[in-house]
C-alpha cells in the first residue's frame, strides 16, 4: 500500500528544490479552502489549490523563486506580487482580469521548502492520513474492483477484504489490501465510524458481513450489492435465525448506489456507491461535529 504521505515524500525526496503553494486567506467564492496546497517543482506538482488561471500563476511564481529569477516586487493587473528570495504573497481577485469568474479573492503564500518545513509538511500528512474514515470494500470482483479504484481517488483509507488471493490482484496502489478466510473479522476490528460496502461472491458470506455490519450502531454505512429479492431473503434470515431486529435493518442500503439509474456496469455502479459513501461519511461527520460542540457549550 503506498499512502498520500509515502506519495509526498517521495515528491520531496526526488526533486532538488520544491515550493510549497498554500491558500493562506480567502474571501466569497473560491476553489480551494484555506490550507490547500500544492508542491511544485521544476518540472512537476503534487496537488492542487483548484486548478485554472490562479494556479497557473501561482505555479509560474514558484518556478521563478526555483530558478531565482523572481522580482522583488511586481504588479500584474489587479494582483499584487510581493517577492522576496524564499517567500512570495499572491492577492489575487477571481474575476475577468484572470479570466476566473468564481468572484471571491485568494491570498496565497508560496514558500521554498527548507528541511524544517518538509519534515512539518510529511508530519502533517501523516497525522491527517491516521485519521481517515475508513471504507472497508468485501469483494474483489468486478465491482469491487472498480469501487476501490474509484474510492482511491477521495480522502478515504481504504480497505479491500477478500477470501480469494486472485481477487486482490491489480488494486490501487493506495488501496490496503486483506487476505482472509474470515472477512467478518475486519468488520469487528474496524474503527468507529467506518463504511461498509458487501460485494462478495457468495450471498451467504455477504449476509454474515452484513449482520457483523449491523450490529455496530457506530458504522457510518452499510451497503450490499443485490436486487429486491435477496434484501427480502436477507431480511427474514436476519430476523429470524441473526437475531437482529427492524431497526438495525432499517440501516442497511440496498442495492448499493441506489436504484434510480438503471445501470448495471461495474463502473457505474462504483461511481454512485462512491457518491453515496462519501455523503453518508460527511453527514456522520457533521453530526459529530455539532455533538461535540453541543458538549463543549454544556461543559462551558
Amino acid at each position: 500500500m503506498n499512502s498520500k504521505a509515502q506519495s509526498l515524500k517521495a515528491f520531496l525526496g526526488q526533486a532538488a528544490r520544491v515550493a510549497l503553494v498554500e491558500v493562506a486567506a480567502t474571501k466569497g467564492s473560491t476553489p480551494r479552502e484555506t490550507g490547500a496546497f500544492m508542491l511544485v517543482s521544476a518540472s512537476a506538482i503534487f496537488g492542487t489549490i483548484g486548478g485554472g488561471q490562479l494556479e497557473f500563476m501561482a505555479i509560474d511564481k514558484a518556478r521563478q523563486m526555483l530558478s531565482k529569477r523572481a522580482p522583488s516586487r511586481s504588479e500584474a493587473g489587479e494582483a499584487r506580487i510581493e517577492v522576496d528570495e524564499v517567500c512570495a504573497t499572491l492577492d489575487v481577485p477571481l474575476g475577468p482580469e484572470i479570466g476566473q469568474c468564481c468572484g471571491g479573492r485568494v491570498e496565497v503564500l508560496i514558500r521554498l521548502v527548507d528541511p524544517a518545513l518538509k519534515q512539518e509538511l510529511v508530519a502533517k500528512a501523516e497525522a491527517e492520513e491516521a485519521h481517515l474514515p475508513h471504507v472497508y470494500v468485501f469483494g474483489g470482483g468486478h465491482v469491487g474492483q472498480a469501487l476501490a479504484a474509484t474510492l482511491s481517488l477521495l480522502p478515504l483509507h481504504v480497505v479491500v477484504v477478500e477470501t480469494r488471493a486472485d481477487a486482490l490482484e491489480g488494486m490501487p496502489e493506495t488501496v490496503e489490501t486483506r487476505l482472509t478466510p474470515m472477512p467478518e473479522s475486519a468488520v469487528r476490528e474496524a474503527p468507529a465510524g467506518s463504511a461498509f460496502a458487501i460485494l462478495t461472491h457468495d450471498h451467504a458470506l455477504d449476509f454474515l458481513i452484513v449482520a457483523e455490519a449491523l450490529m455496530r450502531d457506530d458504522a457510518a454505512y452499510v451497503g450490499m450489492i443485490g436486487s429486491k429479492t435477496k434484501k427480502a431473503t436477507f431480511k427474514n434470515w436476519f430476523l429470524k435465525s441473526a437475531e437482529g431486529s427492524e431497526a438495525e435493518f432499517n440501516r442497511l442500503v440496498s442495492p448499493i448506489g441506489g436504484n434510480a439509474v438503471k445501470d448495471k456496469r461495474p463502473s457505474v455502479i462504483a461511481a454512485l456507491a462512491a457518491a453515496e459513501i462519501m455523503t453518508a461519511l460527511v453527514s456522520r461527520a457533521a453530526k459529530m461535529a455539532g455533538s461535540n460542540v453541543s458538549e463543549k457549550a454544556v461543559a462551558d
